[in-house]
């Protein structure tokens, strides 16, 4: 019988207790619901925000010192490329690999812009 555990208002994380009693398995389970995040990445996708064109003054000096928004990444999305793929966002030395998955058109999707990260 599944069980929640715990609820981040903040990330939208449900976290879930599911024991099974033939197997002996317990299994925790994280679940975010990254519609939110996906709606929001397309808008900015669809306005234009990932380049210069149209953008004001401060976004256009962010540009032109190479930052910008490229993309949201959800936080389930984080956790499951760190678990499955071993790529830690937060680590600097992963930046090439966490490019390469924002450049792959199976993620394009967490991008803001239609460009290449």
């Amino acid at each position: 019988m599944k069980r929640l555990l715990d609820y981040d208002a903040d990330t939208g994380i449900q976290t879930w207790h599911d024991y099974d009693h033939h197997t002996k398995e317990t299994v925790i389970a994280e679940v975010q619901d990254v519609a939110p995040v996906l709606e929001a990445n397309k808008v900015a996708r669809n306005q234009g925000n990932g380049g210069a064109k149209g953008l004001n003054e401060v976004a256009q000096r962010g540009i032109k010192n190479n930052w910008w928004h490229a993309a949201s990444v959800p936080n389930s999305v984080i956790l499951k490329w760190k678990k499955e793929l071993g790529v830690d966002i937060y680590n600097k030395d992963h930046l090439p690999a966490v490019k390469k998955l924002l450049n792959d058109r199976d993620w394009a999707y967490l991008r803001t812009g239609t460009g290449r990260v």
